[in-house]
This record gives C-alpha cells, structure tokens and sequence, in this order.
C-alpha cells in the first residue's frame, strides 16, 4: 500500500526541487516522505534540474503533425529545444509525437497552458460558477472558496501541460516534458498547437476520440 503523501509535502518538494506533482509525489513516497531523501531521488533522476533550464531559449524543434485513423482528426503542434541535436533525436520525436496525440484526445484543450489563458475567459468562467445555484445559500467566504477550487480545476482542463499523460496517467504532460527535458539535458517547450476536425461546426461525435487514441498508443 502507497503512503499517503499531503499536498502540503508535495509543494513544498516542488518549491525546492521544481520537479513536476506526480514525480514529487512518487519522490516522497518511495523516500517514505523524508524531503531530503526524495530531493536526493529526484536529483539521481535528474528531474531536479528541470526548472533551472526553464528560461534557457529554445529556438530549434519539430512541428509535428498527427491524423486520426479515418483522417477526421489533425494536430500539428510546434515542440522546442535548444539545439538541432536534440531535436534529430529520437526520443525528442517521441516525444513530440506523443503531446500530438495527446491534443487529439483531449478536444476540451485550447492553450498550453494556464498562463496563456485570457483574463476574460477566467471572469467568465467565474461569472459562471458564481451563478450556480448550489452556492446560493453559502456563506461568502465559503462560497468564494469554492469557486475558486471550481475555476482551478475549471482552467487545468484547458490547459495541455496540465492533462494527464494518456499513456501514463500517473504523470501530467509537464512531468512528461520534465523527464525528458532531465534525459536530453535541455529546455523543451511547447510553443502552440491546432487541431482541425473535419466538419468543425457541423454536429460531429467526438466523445470517442481519446479511447480510440489511448487503444492506438497500446497496440
């Protein structure tokens, strides 16, 4: 049985370490949530060092492109690097191929991530949950507490970094990102993605696409 680890012991081995959640969480646990042992284990990993590279320019890279099976689905997405090196390698390829893939499963995904989101869609989604009417009766600082965990999880839908790896869901895509930003030793980006659905405003069924991607990675 895991230990159970608190998200206060999660963030703070993240402030320290800059490693993403769910490594942090699988530091602590297997250090028996002694921080020191887990920053040990993230260091041996190499994921410690992951936020010291976040500012480095990445100005090579792929654009890489993936089709649905029935080609009603595209994603061309733009992956960063530092040098052309790293991007002629093949787990950078891999790499990128599988944030494309991801983007095709997850059809309610529209930026990157959190940060790229406008303040507009932020108030709206705000404006949204503060009309719903299982709030009406709350105390206010209640009701604000609550909105704001619903505009959190609300704004980590949207974002792609934030999704959990659909070949790993123990991980996000940023720890994705992260573990390979540790074995390439450089800055990875995702700069900007699109997706195309064929038919896009017409009423189409979407609902099956992550099962049928999640089945393609397994097989």
């Amino acid at each position: 049985m895991s230990l159970q680890i608190s998200a206060q012991h999660v963030k703070e081995l993240r402030l320290k370490t800059g490693a993403g959640m769910m490594a942090c969480k699988k530091a602590l646990q297997e250090s028996e949530g002694n921080i020191e042992k887990a920053i040990e284990n993230l260091r041996q990993k190499g994921l410690a060092s992951a936020n010291k590279k976040a500012n480095r320019r990445t100005a090579e890279g792929v654009i890489e492109s993936y089709i649905h099976a029935g080609s009603k689905i595209g994603v061309m997405v733009e992956v960063n690097c530092e040098t052309d090196f790293v991007a002629r390698r093949l787990e950078f390829q891999q790499l990128s191929r599988h944030i494309a893939m991801q983007i095709a499963a997850c059809p309610n995904v529209k930026y990157v991530n959190v940060k790229q989101i406008p303040q507009m869609i932020i108030d709206k989604e705000k404006q949204i949950e503060a009309g719903k009417e299982d709030l009406i009766n709350k105390p206010e600082l209640i009701k604000d507490q609550i909105i704001e965990g619903r505009i959190i999880k609300r704004l980590n839908e949207l974002s792609l970094l934030n999704q959990p790896f659909i070949k790993n869901p123990d991980i996000s895509v940023q720890d994705l990102i992260n573990e390979n930003i540790a074995l390439m030793g450089e800055n990875i980006q995702v700069k900007r993605f699109i997706r195309f659905i064929l038919g896009e405003g017409e009423e189409n069924d979407t609902s099956n696409f992550a099962e049928e991607v999640q089945s393609m990675l397994k097989s």
